[in-house]
C-alpha cells in the first residue's frame, strides 16, 4: 500500500514532487501489468507526460522486464526520444515513435498504454475488428479507432498517420499488431486498457462457441457508453477508485522505488 509520508520521504533531492508521484504511480502500473500477465517481456510501453512547458514524458528503460521497473529507473525523454538527465538504459525506438507522436498531438493524452495482449492481438487480426456485442465492448461504442499495419513502428513517417487514425478516440486497435489506449490520467488509461482487453477476451471466447452472437441494439450501446461517465471530464471518480483498489493489491512502496 502507498503511504504519502513514505512517498515524500523517498523523493530524490531536487526532483519535483509531482514528477515523483507520477514516477511511483507509473512504476506501480508496470508492476500491475507484470502481475496480470499483460507485459511483453522487455517490449511495449506505458508512458506518462510530465507536467510543464517542456514536452517530456516518462517511459520504461529498454532492457528491463516490467517487474524490474521502479520509480528511480524510469527514463524521462523528450519528443525527439532523447533522455532528459542521466540515463542508464537506452530508449526503445518503437516506444518513442508511437508515444511521442500521440503525446505531442493530443493534449488530453496524459497517459498512453500499448499492449500485445493475446486476445487483443487476435481481435486486431480480424477484418471486423472489435464487435460491440458484449458488456465490455458496449462501454467503448464510438470510442474505438483503427490503424493499418505498416510494419514495426520505428519510422517517423508513420507518426502523422497514427495520430490521424486515432483522431479523438481513446482506444486504437493497431491492425495485426495490438492495442493502444490513451487517458487524461493514468487511472483513466488503465480503465480503458482493462475494458478493451476484457472486451477482446470475451469476444474471442464467444466467437469460439457454436451459435450466433446476440446483437446489442444501437440505443443500448449509446446508453452504455454514455453511462460509463467518461464523457464528463469531472465525472471520473470510478476510474480513480478502480485504480486505487488495483494499486493497493499487494504493491509495496519499497518495491516500486528501489
Amino acid at each position: 500500500m502507498f503511504d504519502e509520508r513514505e512517498l515524500a520521504a523517498t523523493r530524490p533531492e531536487g526532483m519535483d514532487a509531482v514528477e515523483w508521484q507520477l514516477r511511483v504511480q507509473l512504476a506501480a502500473c508496470y508492476r500491475v501489468f507484470h502481475a496480470r500477465g499483460w507485459s511483453e517481456e522487455i517490449f511495449n510501453h506505458i508512458t506518462v507526460r510530465v507536467p510543464g512547458r517542456e514536452a517530456h514524458f516518462l517511459i520504461n528503460p529498454f532492457g528491463l522486464h516490467y517487474g524490474e521497473v521502479t520509480a528511480n529507473n524510469l527514463l524521462k525523454i523528450d519528443l525527439q526520444g532523447q533522455p532528459v538527465g542521466a540515463a542508464d538504459y537506452p530508449v526503445n525506438r518503437a516506444g518513442f515513435v508511437i508515444h511521442s507522436a500521440i503525446h505531442a498531438a493530443r493534449e488530453d493524452a496524459h497517459c498512453i498504454m500499448h499492449t500485445h495482449h493475446t486476445a487483443g492481438v487476435a481481435v486486431s487480426c480480424k477484418a471486423e475488428g472489435l464487435k460491440f456485442n458484449n458488456f465490455y465492448s458496449a462501454f467503448l461504442s464510438g470510442n474505438v479507432a483503427y490503424h493499418a499495419f505498416e510494419g514495426i513502428t520505428v519510422h517517423p513517417g508513420e507518426q502523422d498517420r497514427l495520430v490521424h487514425s486515432l483522431g479523438a478516440s481513446n482506444c486504437l486497435i493497431l491492425r495485426n499488431h495490438g492495442l493502444l489506449v490513451t487517458g487524461r490520467s493514468l487511472p483513466e488509461a488503465f480503465y480503458f486498457n482493462y475494458v478493451l482487453q476484457r472486451a477482446c477476451e470475451v469476444q474471442v471466447l464467444a466467437d469460439s462457441m457454436a451459435g450466433a452472437n446476440t446483437p446489442i441494439p444501437a440505443q443500448a450501446l449509446a446508453v452504455s457508453s454514455r453511462d460509463v461517465g467518461l464523457t464528463d471530464p469531472d465525472n471520473d471518480l470510478h476510474v480513480k477508485l478502480f485504480w486505487a483498489a488495483v494499486r493497493r493489491a499487494g504493491l509495496g512502496l519499497g518495491d516500486l522505488v528501489h
